[in-house]
Parts: structure tokens; sequence; C-alpha cells
């Protein structure tokens, strides 16, 4: 019998199969549909740091009606029909979701700054949440701010939070730190309970005909997998807190190598909204072939046995990969400019 269970979070879950935030978990039959189609556990679409913001406007405004004191500040935030639900309405969601099913409910926040989450974190786990995820999405765009400051400011979140809850915290990051490894290193010892690598800031397009800026949201292909892939080999076995690995899963063999090279959790979110939620089963099967096949046992078996710290010369190894890519762009090349080369007699 295969053994799929592994730990996150503190939590043991029925196989590392996990559903990422995404409109599949705003509805509470979606969420029961991700269980019964194999999830082990779900992250629910994430609550933002602005919708804070809009009912504390909201209610100043009341308060202060009939006064010149407030003038036209809450128009400069999102609407509450521009979002799913507003920040009660979130928390009735897990509850309403914690009757339901038996897997576990993990809470998202997303934000920049420390503001209200500190008080809405508490909120979250008395409504009932097993963890919280804390998706800080902050795009490093003055110039006058430096690298240090926007680093302390992950920091400083995730101390905010931690102190404020009991139950375990993750941190959904970027790639773009000048140093990856030390910043996990810094939110591991800051007492991240999980680092989930890596979030996807939507980069805005341009509409021609309107001449505006407007979203353009694109679904994650396979080939987004690599850079979870290069982050949780080289973190594995360096940092105590839990790995999870998201953008790029797509499929069974996405999953067994993101466990060989150290992932406790794979998350899913592009595959079901593209392929439905029912793709579940077909992942779960695949990974069990896989692992029948190839004689694992069970998922602990696999987990980073193929990650930077079994190397016993890492910098070499990462130097040995970059040449060897190096090298197969140059036999591309020329394998190209042999076909392109004209043959005499034609």
């Amino acid at each position: 019998m295969i053994d799929l269970k592994t730990n996150y979070l503190g939590l043991q879950l029925r196989t590392p199969l996990v559903a990422s935030a995404s409109p599949l978990s705003q509805e509470i039959d979606g969420i029961k549909r991700l269980e019964d189609a194999g999830a082990s556990a779900v992250v629910l679409y994430s609550l933002f740091e602005e919708q804070l913001r809009q009912e504390s406007f909201e209610l100043e405004y009341h308060l202060a009606e009939g006064t010149d004191s407030f003038a036209e500040a809450s128009s400069f935030f999102p609407q509450p029909d521009e979002f799913h639900l507003g920040p009660e309405g979130y928390l009735n969601h897990i509850r309403r979701a914690k009757q339901v099913v038996s897997m576990p409910i993990i809470a998202s926040l997303n934000g920049t700054t420390v503001g209200g989450w500190t008080q809405y974190a508490k909120l979250i786990e008395q409504a009932g949440a097993d963890a919280l995820e804390c998706n800080i999405y902050s795009i490093a765009a003055d110039p006058d701010i430096s690298s240090l400051a926007i680093e302390q400011e992950y920091i400083d979140i995730l101390k905010a939070v931690k102190s404020a809850v009991t139950i375990p915290v993750a941190v959904k990051v970027s790639p773009f730190f000048s140093n990856m490894a030390n910043m996990a290193k810094r939110l591991n010892d800051a007492g991240a309970d999980g680092l989930v690598l890596f979030n996807r800031f939507y980069q805005p397009d341009i509409n021609l005909e309107e001449l505006e800026i407007q979203p353009n949201v694109l679904l994650s292909t396979p080939q987004a997998l690599r850079l979870p892939l290069t982050w949780i080999g080289i973190l594995y076995g360096r940092i105590r807190a839990n790995l999870a690995a998201t953008s790029g899963v797509h499929g069974p063999e996405d999953v067994v190598k993101l466990l060989m090279v150290g992932a406790d959790v794979t998350m899913l979110c592009s595959v079901l909204l593209r392929n439905g939620i029912d793709h579940l089963r077909k992942i779960e099967s695949g990974l069990l072939e896989w692992m029948e096949k190839h004689e694992y046992e069970s998922v602990q078996l696999m987990k980073g046995s193929m990650s930077q710290i079994r190397c016993p010369n890492p910098s070499a190894f990462e130097r040995a990969q970059y040449m060897k890519a190096v090298k197969s762009i140059q036999h591309v090349a020329a394998t190209n400019r042999e076909a392109w080369r004209p043959h005499s007699g034609s």
C-alpha cells in the first residue's frame, strides 16, 4: 500500500495535493467538490488589505456623517461589490466551510503593510481556520525605498501576525529578492511555519483600441514549474519551515519532481481552472502509478532525494548545471545552422 501522507504547517494531510487560493473556493459547494475530488487541504481565496481598509473607512464615514471631517477618501478604495465577500462574510465563509468538510481550511490574507492584519488574523483564528497564509504582494517600484527596507517589511508583517495567533502561519513570497536563500532564512528565523514559493505578479497589458492599461490574467503553464523547483531544491534541509510549491503544477510528473527536490505539498490552481476540479483525481492516480512503477512506498521516501543538499558540493553542482544548459543551447543552435545551410545540388 503506497502512503501519500505528508505534513504541512503541523497538519497531517492525506496527500501532497492542496488546492491553492482561487475562485474555486469562493462557494461552499466548490470547497466540498475539491475535497470530494481528492484535495487534502484548501487555501481559501484571498481577503485583501484594501477590503479591511474599506470597512474601516465606511465605519468612520457613518460615525462622522454630517460633519466636515471626512471628505471623499473612501472613493479611492475598491467598492465592496468588487470583491466576493467583505471581511465579515469571509469569517462566515470559514465557519461554514469547517462545518461541511473535514480537510484543513487555510485562510489567506493579501496585502503589503502591517495595517489591520494583526487584528483580523485573530478573528480568522477564532472563526476556525486551521492555518493562515500571508500573501505579501508588494511590487518594489519606488526607487527611494531600499531593498533592506522592503525585506524588513516582510519580516515585520510576519512577526505581527505570529504574535497575534497560535495557528500556523505560512508566507507566500515572490522570487525577486537579491538573495532568496537569505530571505527565506530570515523568514524562517522570524517564525514562518511554511514558505509558499511563489506568488505571481499579474502584469498589466495595454488596450490599443481604448488606450488604457488593463489587467491581463494569464494562467500558469508547466514551464512555470522551473522556478519553485529550483528554489525548493536549494532550500530543502536548510530551513525548518515547510516548503509549498505553487505555479506550474499541472500533472503527476510535476508533483513527483517537486516532492523529489523537497516540497512538502504541491498547490494547484491554474490546472483546475482550465480542466475542472475532477482533474485532481487524475493527478493523484498518476502519482500513485508513478510511485508504484518506481517502487516508492511513501512520499516521505521521495521527499528531498534530488535536492541540492544531497550533492556533496552544492556550488559545483549549480555551476555544472549552468554549464550543461549553455552547452545544450549551443548544440541546438549548431543543429539548426546545419539544417539551414544550403546543400550542394539543391
